[in-house]
């Protein structure tokens, strides 16, 4: 391009300006742009060079020349690597990669001086740019070679997936549609195999027709990086594709295989990149190891027949946990290394039987593998030793510098600083040597359960409590707060053990009905259970089927379908369930729920897994699910359902009140159907006795005792002794005759009330109020 003002020298300058509201595009010689008095950042260059503008017009010139070519050498690259952020706009004059002009300024100013020097220079210049030109421009720019990666030790270890990988290496030996595609759950392993095959080339451990062969992982993001106008994007692809064409002997990786449809094909007219990979793919002029979700492969490319037609599909399942343990047995080392600590081989089966159990909605290997990871990283933080080994290593390092850097300098001021920087490296030396059998700290059960607890919110304590002796305890923990009904906690107690000894293997929930009359302790043993179990309140999860009457609300469970309200909406249970796998739920009044949610909760007891609106897979299997049901209470005559009075209440006749309206292969999913029996008089006097233990605790933490006698209890249970309501009645007795009449006392007293003294009188409870 000439100068737009001289119409001579090459344009090498060019401005934007805007005048009137219309925008004018000038180029102009270093001379024009000079005289017009435009701010040239190549100007501050010169000057740090030496050189500056003041030159003869034959310097300008020659000048003005080699910059020409530069930039026309720049232009055709730039065309290539589909740049377009050389022209800067806005009214600033601009030159392209300014940095890149050193050389050729240095070159000019070089001739001036001595010609010969400048012809080696510029001998030299061109030797390195033939020899720094990219052979590999877009596969360099765009790609990872994972097996030169693999050459120089950076990949990890791959362990097993032989199957999958002999399947892989048949695929790729293919004349035509010679191209895998990897499908598996997200974790399972799919970008590991492929960084496998590129670790058995890199060793020559496959056939003589793959030997030669180089792995590349395609960075998407990097193809699509900076491609603003229409055919940048396409030209990028048609450039990488033609250079693997080129070359002959490259198997492209395409992780998340899926995001190619759709990839560069939003403009009008412009095609994506599934499409321009086709004909290739098809003639087998390029090689294609894809790698992508079952979920993803078939809402994407099993849509577009001619896109799956191309593929191979590979199947990668989840490896057992026996395959995972030799997984993780082959890279530990990596991790040790990293973290500085030692991982005993018995607590990898650990950590991968821990995975498997508390984490359900993950895969293996990869949930084990980052258990590991992050329990290591846990024991290294807590390691005060490691850090201040780090710290001495450090300080060593920068003594021993010094040293050598006084060393250079010869005089005695410098002799006597040497000797004592060396005392101090002695002393460090002698410091590391003790720190160092320290500095590796082993992993523990109590960083696998500590990370476990994050992530799930179960204590630690009781993940590391041996689960037999916790299941052994189960009924006396539970008998300690359930009172009258021993029958029915055996019975859960014996469900419960079944379930978690692992004698028989189980997928499936552990489930309960609990019936009988109100009052009796049916939800109030299902807190116990959740509490006990896994000692946190938290994971009892309580749906009131009285809420669940209507067919519509089956979408409240699993969420709503496609295209109705709420879609967006988790639903309330499998949401729930996947964020806390551990936990009981209470399906409150069971006989309330409309008959299409008993048909949900039907495939969860009978398989232990449901899928929810949006496609994704809940499991059950370590839940325990408890259903309640007045079902047969309220019945006043009759042989048929329950009994006249609560106390000829039986299990058959229970079962023949539930099968009124539960279907008989619902009640065959149950594990048991527990019936709960009336309280006796003497399960009233331990639930007073229970109900004043609370009242106390709450008193305590406003620094106030309260002491009672048997009389008082005696009482207690007297007044709310009732088979129509139960239990219930003894909170209310206890908030009428005893929580009313000391508030007031409370109040008034404030700090200086110290003891609160129960006893009785005239059958009357008594009350006495003790102050400082």
């Amino acid at each position: 391009m000439i100068c737009s003002r001289c119409k001579k020298r090459p344009a090498v300058v060019f401005i934007t300006k805007i005048e009137n509201g219309v925008t004018i595009n000038e180029g102009l010689c270093l001379v024009c742009a000079k005289e017009s008095g435009v701010k040239l950042p190549i100007n501050d260059m010169m000057k740090s060079m030496g050189l500056n503008m003041d030159m003869s017009e034959e310097e300008i010139e020659s000048v003005t020349e080699q910059m020409a070519e530069f930039m026309e050498e720049m232009t055709q690259n730039a065309q290539d690597e589909d740049s377009d952020d050389e022209f800067s706009k806005g009214g600033a004059a601009s030159l392209p990669s300014f940095d890149k002009l050193n050389m050729l300024f240095k070159n000019s100013s070089s001739e001036n001086k001595d010609e010969k020097a400048s012809q080696n220079e510029k001998g030299k210049k061109g030797s390195k740019n033939d020899k720094n030109e990219p052979k590999l421009k877009y596969l360099n720019t765009y790609c990872q070679n994972l097996t030169n990666k693999a050459r120089h030790g950076l990949l990890d270890n791959i362990i097993g997936r032989d199957e999958e990988t002999y399947r892989v290496l048949q695929i790729l030996n293919r004349r035509t549609k010679n191209n895998p595609c990897l499908i598996g759950e997200p974790g399972v392993g799919k970008t590991a195999i492929a960084e496998g095959l590129a670790i058995k080339i890199a060793k020559g451990e496959v056939p003589a027709r793959l030997a030669n062969k180089e792995v590349y992982l395609l960075d998407l993001t990097a193809l699509m990086a900076g491609t603003q106008f229409r055919g940048q994007f396409e030209s990028r692809v048609k450039g990488l594709v033609d250079e693997i064409k080129k070359v002959g002997n490259v198997l492209l990786v395409i992780d998340e295989v899926h995001n190619l449809v759709g990839t560069g094909g939003d403009a009008d007219g412009a095609m994506n990149a599934a499409n321009m990979l086709k004909p290739a793919l098809s003639r087998g002029e390029i090689q294609v190891i894809g790698a992508t979700t079952l979920n993803e492969y078939r809402k994407h490319i099993e849509k577009d027949s001619a896109l799956e037609r191309r593929f191979q599909p590979v199947i990668i399942n989840e490896p057992s946990i026996d395959d995972t343990v030799k997984i993780i047995m082959g890279i530990k080392e990596y991790y040790e290394k990293h973290h500085s600590v030692k991982l005993p081989a018995y607590l990898v089966r650990n950590a991968v039987t821990m995975s498997e159990r508390y984490v359900t909605d993950r895969y293996l290997p990869d949930k084990a593998i980052d258990l590991i990871d992050e329990a290591c990283s846990n024991s290294r933080l807590n390691n005060k030793k490691a850090d201040e080994l780090e710290k001495i290593v450090a300080s060593i390092s920068k003594t021993s510098e010094k040293i050598e850097e006084l060393s250079l300098e010869a005089n005695e001021e410098n002799f006597e600083e040497i000797a004592n920087l060396k005392t101090n490296l002695l002393r460090m030396e002698e410091e590391k040597k003790v720190l160092e059998p320290f500095a590796v700290s082993e992993v523990t059960i109590d960083d696998l359960a500590r990370v476990i607890e994050l992530w799930t919110g179960i204590a630690s304590s009781k993940i590391k409590e041996a689960e037999l002796g916790k299941l052994l305890r189960l009924s006396d923990d539970i008998k300690k707060r359930i009172v009258g009904q021993n029958q029915a906690v055996e019975l859960i107690c014996s469900a419960v053990k079944r379930a978690r000894a692992g004698i028989v293997p189980r997928k499936r929930p552990v489930s309960f009905i609990f019936t009988g009359p109100t009052g009796v302790g049916k939800t109030e043993l299902v807190k116990v259970l959740a509490d006990t179990l896994f000692d946190n309140p938290d994971s009892l999860i309580r749906l009131d089927m009285s809420e669940f009457m209507e067919k519509h609300s089956v979408s409240r469970i699993i969420g709503s379908p496609p295209g109705y309200v709420g879609y967006d909406d988790a639903g309330q249970l499998t949401e729930k369930i996947r964020r806390k796998p551990y936990s009981v739920v209470l399906f409150d009044e069971i006989e309330k729920a409309h008959p299409d949610v008993l048909n949900v909760l039907l495939q969860i007891l009978d398989d232990g897994r449901i899928t929810d609106a949006h496609g994704k897979l809940v499991n059950f299997e370590n839940t325990f699910i408890v259903m309640t049901s007045n079902a047969g209470s309220e019945k006043k005559g009759g042989a048929a359902g329950f009994n006249k009075t609560q106390a000829q209440l039986s299990k058959e006749k229970a079962l023949k009140a539930l099968s009124e309206f539960l279907r008989p292969e619902f009640l065959n999913r149950v594990d048991e159907v527990v019936v709960f029996s009336p309280l006796e008089r003497e399960s009233f006097e331990r639930i007073a006795e229970l109900a004043l233990n609370e009242l106390k605790e709450g008193l305590k933490e406003r620094e106030t005792e309260l002491i009672w006698t048997e009389d008082v209890v005696k009482i207690v249970a007297e007044r709310s002794f009732s088979l129509e309501y139960g239990a219930r009645n003894v909170r209310r007795t206890v908030q009428r005759d005893i929580e009313d009449k000391i508030v007031d006392k409370v109040l008034n007293a404030g700090a200086d009330l110290k003891k609160i003294n129960l006893d009785t009188q005239d059958n009357e409870i008594t009350i006495e109020i003790v102050t400082q």
